[in-house]
């Protein structure tokens, strides 16, 4: 490892400071999972093709409520059958190294790094989870997990009817929708532990980006956050970003653009010894 990330490290391993983990689609890359917005992400609906920024929000599932639903079934398919790598395996070792001095805030829905070995208490999944459901009326707040008689759906399998009886709220019987959150949606504590999040910022030593283009709200408060209180930060993306552009701005900053995996395992060992 270079010098300066040593340094870097090295402080931290003698500290008794905290430690966040931010990750992002990268991170999930190596698994297999496409980005939100690569060719996967757009769906065809009728004669029209529609773009992930408008398929996940809440404004086309009141639209078409079902067409929204496959979507989000089949990529909860593709997640479903991809395997935690290196790079989430690395992240469940920080825990077990630090325990209660480690958090990890993840902007991916697909449940990996909880598969992985990650515990929930210290994962908040601050865009939610394609593995579970809640009320589209919001009758309680409780979010269930999607019902396993809904068998793996490829692109162009729609839903059938039991399938859609399935798909319900079991308090009110309103249909469910995914537990996500939408661009049309804002962060709350409530489903996606916005106030939660920014608390562990303000007493975060070391923040690891992973693998986040660092496009939405709450990851790049996240990030101010740790560097006004002068906190440590290494990112690891193998493009620029918001996140290098910060670590290489600070003088206990780090930016790295190598794979994930490789990078992380490094990290694990270094700070293990």
């Amino acid at each position: 490892m270079e010098e300066k990330l040593t340094k870097i490290l090295n402080q931290f391993k003698h500290s008794t400071g905290n430690i966040t983990i931010l990750t992002g689609a990268g991170v999930s890359s190596e698994s297999g999972i496409p980005t939100f917005r690569g060719k996967d992400g757009y769906w065809t609906v009728g004669s029209k093709e529609y773009h992930p920024e408008e398929m996940a929000t809440f404004r086309m599932f009141k639209m078409s409520p079902y067409e929204v639903w496959q979507w989000y079934l089949y990529r909860k398919t593709v997640c479903a059958q991809a395997k935690p790598n290196l790079g989430h395996r690395a992240i469940v070792e920080l825990e077990k190294i630090f325990q209660d001095r480690f958090v990890l805030i993840t902007q991916n829905v697909d449940g990996i790094h909880l598969r992985a070995g990650n515990t929930a208490d210290r994962t908040y999944q601050i865009h939610g989870n394609l593995n579970f459901m809640r009320c589209s009326d919001e009758c309680s707040g409780l979010t269930i997990p999607v019902p396993n008689e809904i068998p793996f759906k490829d692109k162009t399998a729609p839903l059938t009817e039991t399938e859609k009886k399935l798909l319900v709220c079991r308090q009110c019987g309103a249909i469910s929708r995914p537990h996500v959150l939408w661009f049309d949606e804002c962060y709350d504590e409530k489903f996606f532990r916005f106030h939660s999040s920014l608390q562990k910022a303000e007493k975060t030593d070391l923040l690891l980006v992973v693998g986040t283009s660092g496009a939405t709200n709450l990851p790049m408060q996240v990030g101010v956050t740790v560097v006004h209180r002068g906190g440590a930060v290494i990112d690891i993306n193998p493009e620029p970003n918001p996140f290098s552009q910060m670590a290489i701005s600070v003088t206990n900053g780090y930016s790295c653009s190598e794979k994930s995996s490789q990078a992380l395992s490094q990290i694990v060992e270094f700070l293990r010894k």
